[in-house]
């Protein structure tokens, strides 16, 4: 490839990065589908999508978009994650797929980067490891309260709302990755930072893909 199909290859990715981060996060359908899961195991905690907007009109977020990865498959979503400014992440748009189960909102979805991601708190298979997506109750191993593991009030806002918070600062005390987490301790601007900066770079490379 020549360095001018490189430039171009990268010019169009900015823009279309550009654009995915300006637009309007569509949260109308969004929503339907979380009120149509939730009503198929139990009533919703907020009952209809008229309670969803006005509940995300008072607490926006930014930085993430979600939807069916299948129409016919309410539990099942992929997720673009902006990653958050200001972090090393930065830049990077990853790829992740919420998997909902039946009995949801009583137990919480599981999550898969199926971008590559460097990161403490998610495992080399891309598993996200962070309290909010633990089964509720007590930890057998007494690291989390119950409050900080999974409760049916959470949604998939509060899980990006964590998932982002995550991204931004890692908890190393529990890490999924025990490499990532050595290597954000001990050498966090230097061979931790070139290999997420790798990652954000193929992020981009394969978000439109």
């Amino acid at each position: 490839m020549t360095v001018e199909s490189q430039i171009m290859i990268e010019k169009n990715n900015s823009l279309k990065l550009e654009h995915l981060c300006s637009r309007e996060v569509q949260w109308s359908k969004t929503l339907q589908y979380l009120v149509r899961i939730q009503a198929a195991s139990q009533p919703a905690v907020i009952e209809s999508p008229v309670g969803w907007h006005r509940e995300l009109n008072k607490n926006p977020v930014e930085g993430f978009s979600a939807g069916l990865i299948d129409d016919n498959d309410l539990y099942r979503w992929e997720v673009l994650i902006i990653g958050p400014p200001d972090t090393c992440y930065e830049g990077g748009v990853f790829k992740a797929h919420l998997t909902f189960p039946k009995d949801y909102p009583l137990r919480p979805p599981k999550m898969k980067f199926i971008t590559d991601l460097w990161h403490p708190n998610v495992d080399k298979n891309g598993d996200v490891c962070i309290s909010i997506l633990h089964e509720p109750g007590e930890d057998k191993y007494g690291y989390e309260k119950p409050e900080e593991r999974w409760l049916p009030i959470h949604t998939v806002e509060t899980i990006m709302i964590s998932v982002i918070s995550m991204l931004a600062d890692p908890n190393g005390d529990s890490p999924a990755n025990v490499d990532a987490a050595k290597e954000w301790r001990e050498d966090r601007h230097g061979e931790f930072k070139r290999k997420v900066a790798r990652c954000v770079r193929k992020s981009q490379e394969t978000a439109f893909e």
